[in-house]
């Protein structure tokens, strides 16, 4: 990869309602110990020396609100941050924060608002490898729960077991997943049609190309359901502890 094209950006999908967090404000938006959870995770990407531009990709009718947010709160002066609005799927979104990026960025990360609290070790691993060659790059981590494979019945309704995949071949992903840029461009323009993937490393195994997975992080969890939130402020409670801040 050349130097013209070596900067890293990362984009934060922001657009989504959050419905199993409950009404209310969208989950990005969400406060977590004070803080909007979509700020702690532009501070997590930022924290990243590598990192020199994010672009919160906003709800469509929201980027005033989102850019109006950011504004109030304390983000490392070194990182640039964009808002853009978003479209209404988070394919469209990351489409259009992909869009947003200037063309000297060679490497782009796509990290969920809803994991802020993803440790900056991991963010420079994602990084690294692919500044290694690697164009697709996931942290995963090893599943604690045997898996099931089911015939999806009715909500709340028993449904019958189809197969118990092997617990030591699987993964669960986690973000920010790592792409050389133009691999990732790639792999959205080739979904024309929008069948989708419930994440960009999805996309890009759809175009046969490779995807590693690196070690994730316990603390990087996804953010969804109230007690997610519990779990969030223990660990901040920890690290403030641990850290004085």
């Amino acid at each position: 990869m050349s130097d013209v094209t070596s900067r890293t950006a990362a984009v934060i999908p922001a657009a989504g309602r959050g419905v199993r967090l409950g009404p209310g404000a969208p989950k990005a938006l969400r406060a977590l110990n004070g803080t909007p959870m979509l700020v702690h995770a532009v501070r997590a990407l930022a924290a990243s020396r590598a990192v020199a531009l994010v672009v919160v990709v906003a709800p469509p009718d929201g980027a005033t609100e989102v850019k109006t947010l950011l504004a109030d709160h304390a983000l490392p002066e070194r990182t640039d941050v964009v808002v853009v609005p978003g479209g209404a799927t988070r394919q469209e979104s990351v489409k259009l924060g992909l869009d947003a990026l200037p063309p000297d960025v060679g490497i782009v990360l796509v990290h969920d608002a809803a994991r802020p609290l993803v440790p900056v070790d991991t963010v420079d691993t994602v990084i690294e490898t692919v500044r290694d060659g690697a164009p697709a790059v996931v942290p995963a981590l090893p599943l604690a729960d045997t898996v099931k494979e089911v015939e999806p019945g009715a909500p709340g309704a028993p449904e019958p077991v189809v197969a118990t995949p092997e617990r030591a071949r699987l993964r669960a992903v986690q973000t920010p997943q790592g792409f050389d840029r133009a691999t990732l461009v790639r792999a959205h323009e080739a979904d024309v049609v929008g069948e989708g993937a419930t994440d960009d490393a999805g996309l890009v195994e759809r175009l046969g190309e490779p995807v590693v997975l690196v070690p994730g992080h316990e603390e990087a969890f996804k953010v969804t359901r109230p007690l997610d939130l519990v779990l969030a402020e223990a660990v901040l409670a920890r690290r403030r502890a641990n850290d004085g801040f």
